[in-house]
């Protein structure tokens, strides 16, 4: 089978590799979509994020989903044919977190398309898969695109649940990527009654809009325009902050509420953060970190119309065009979310 490997930054490759045998519990898949990730462009463009650095050829991707076109004789919960949502987090259910329902923090976690360990655990963008039938959820009635979906939209409803109470909430989310405007749909299911988006491109603007967001705010042409909201002490009761720049977090902090809620989800790099103003509003600063049950949850939503998806996906190409795929997804001018079909 053919799959898209990484090699060094700017070197992806289309390669062939070996078809894994079918174990017990576990199913193979037809792969049909999968969407290119942040991540993902980190290890195309820069080699890794952070400290964490390729140090192998490593499969890329981690948001799938294809049609079961074989299931181990255990296997009583799926059927060929079947369109899967396939889950990239496999905890080990036996560490000190899984077993106190802290799977997104196993200690033993693989999750594909990651050079966290080494040997790096090899991801999911391959014309056919071997997974754990426990990893798969059932997206019958979605299209392919819309099941690969499931893993971004499973981030968003495990930061919805990280924020707390979101019912008649005034929102900001700062950063409209695709995780950004899934946050969006997310905290408008769960009752957010305004909210704010901001960013640096009309487009991305332009899609956070299309999924509810109230007002949008382009902080290169107005870049006070967060000011209305600083009065009284400030206006915004959850902060979604999905752009994991600085800047962004330091201008939304005084449109902070007291005792509002900064839900911490873009992961840029480090940042100094304005501790004083934290402190003297007792604002609460919660991380957000994968996810567990949630994914299942986003699948289920989808498949009622509950959240809408589709407009994300902007682009999808063939396999034999990864490279041009990648490069599109790294233009946040004209891309949203890319895909590639297998």
């Amino acid at each position: 089978m053919k799959s898209i490997v990484i090699h060094a930054p700017k070197d992806l490759r289309v390669e062939d590799s070996s078809i894994p045998d079918l174990g017990a519990g576990q199913v193979r898949i037809k792969m049909a979509a999968g969407g290119v990730c942040g991540s993902d462009l980190h290890y195309y463009n820069h080699g890794g994020f952070g400290a964490i650095r390729l140090k192998e050829p490593m499969i890329l991707g981690h948001e799938v989903a294809g049609y079961i076109e074989a299931v181990a004789d255990d296997v009583t919960t799926h059927k060929v044919g079947q369109l899967v949502a396939v889950s990239p987090s496999r905890p080990c259910a036996a560490c000190e977190y899984c077993l106190k329902g802290m799977q997104n923090h196993c200690l033993n976690m693989r999750f594909y398309g990651s050079a966290m360990p080494f040997p790096h655990i090899q991801g999911a963008f391959r014309e056919v898969l071997v997974a754990d039938a426990s990893q798969c959820a059932i997206a019958d009635g979605l299209s392919p695109g819309e099941a690969a979906m499931a893993e971004p939209l499973a981030v968003c409803l495990h930061a919805t649940r990280r924020a707390g109470e979101m019912l008649g909430k005034t929102v900001l989310v700062t950063g409209c990527g695709p995780i950004g405007v899934l946050c969006i749909l997310a905290a408008r299911r769960a009752g957010a009654a305004k909210i704010i988006a901001t960013d640096l491109s009309d487009f991305t603007l332009g899609k956070a809009a299309e999924a509810g967001a109230d007002i949008t705010l382009n902080m290169v042409t107005t870049p006070d325009g967060l000011a209305p909201y600083t009065k009284d002490k400030g206006q915004i009761d959850v902060l979604f902050e999905c752009s994991g720049a600085a800047p962004a977090l330091h201008g939304a902090i005084p449109a902070m509420r007291p005792c509002g809620v900064i839900v911490q989800l873009g992961m840029g790099g480090d940042m100094s953060l304005p501790m004083l103003a934290i402190t003297a509003k007792e604002l609460q600063l919660r991380g957000s970190f994968r996810f567990h049950e949630e994914f299942g949850l986003g699948v289920d939503l989808m498949q009622k119309g509950l959240i809408d998806v589709k407009p994300l996906i902007t682009h999808t190409l063939p396999l034999d065009q990864a490279i041009d795929a990648f490069e599109i997804a790294s233009d946040r001018s004209q891309a949203m979310k890319a895909q590639i079909t297998f």
